[in-house]
C-alpha cells in the first residue's frame, strides 16, 4: 500500500528564470499564471525547458530548482528502498521510537493486501502480541516491552514522511523504479506522471489520449 496526499510543486517560475540566465534571454519569457494560481509555461518557454531537459543533466540544472512536497504514506519495507535517494531530497517522518505505543494497533496500520493466507494468520497472531506488548508497556512502563515492540514490528508497518523532491530526482526515481516488482513503486510513478509538464520533463512519456 502506497498512498500520496497534499502534493505542491513549487518554485518553476523562478526555475524557469533562471533557466534563461546563461544566454541573458529574459526578455522571451512569456509564461503567466492562470486564474488558479498555476504556473503555465509560454511556447517559448516550454520549448526552452525540453530542449535544456533532453540535454542532459548539465544543461537541466533549472530542475534541481523545480520542488515538489508531499506527505507519502507507505509500508517500511518501501521506505528501506527510498532512502537510497539522499541527495537533493528531504523527509520528516511520524515517529515509531516516540508514538508507537499511543495507540491500539490496527490492520490499517500495516500494508497487508499481498499477504497469502498463510501469512494472514501469522499476521493475526502477530498483531495480538504487538498490542499485549503495548498494554503491558503501558501499565508497567517497563522498557523492555516497548523495545520488544519495535523489533517485534514487521517491515509492512506503515509510515508517514513529509517528503521534499526535485524535479531532477524525480527523473532519477522514475527511470529506475517504473518496472520494479514492489506494486509501491508502480504507484508512485502513477502520481509523478500527474505532476506538471511530468511526460516532457520526467517521464519523457507521452500519455494515451
Amino acid at each position: 500500500m502506497l498512498k500520496i496526499e497534499h502534493i505542491h510543486v513549487m518554485n518553476l517560475e523562478n526555475a524557469i528564470r533562471g533557466a534563461r540566465n546563461p544566454m541573458n534571454s529574459w526578455e522571451k519569457s512569456d509564461s503567466s499564471y492562470n486564474e488558479k494560481g498555476e504556473y503555465i509555461l509560454g511556447s517559448n518557454d516550454f520549448s526552452l525547458a525540453v530542449r535544456l531537459c533532453r540535454a542532459g543533466t548539465d544543461h537541466r540544472k533549472y530542475l534541481r530548482q523545480v520542488f515538489v512536497s508531499m506527505d507519502i504514506t507507505a509500508p517500511l519495507y518501501w521506505w528501506k528502498e527510498f532512502d537510497t535517494y539522499k541527495i537533493g531530497t528531504t523527509a520528516n517522518s511520524t515517529s515509531t521510537m516516540h508514538k508507537i505505543h499511543c495507540k491500539p494497533f490496527e490492520i490499517s496500520d500495516f500494508s497487508t493486501d499481498h499477504l497469502a493466507e498463510e501469512a494472514k494468520l501469522v499476521f493475526g497472531h502477530l498483531m495480538e502480541e504487538l498490542e499485549a506488548l503495548r498494554l503491558k508497556f503501558l501499565e508497567t512502563k517497563d522498557k523492555n516491552y516497548w523495545y520488544s515492540i519495535i523489533q517485534l514490528l514487521p517491515s509492512g508497518y506503515n509510515q508517514m514522511r513529509t517528503v521534499t523532491l526535485n524535479y531532477e530526482n524525480l527523473i532519477n526515481i522514475y527511470n529506475a523504479r517504473k518496472n520494479h516488482k514492489l506494486m509501491e513503486w508502480h504507484v508512485f510513478c502513477d502520481y509523478v506522471r500527474e505532476l506538471p509538464y511530468s511526460e516532457d520533463l520526467i517521464t519523457w512519456e507521452k500519455r494515451a489520449e
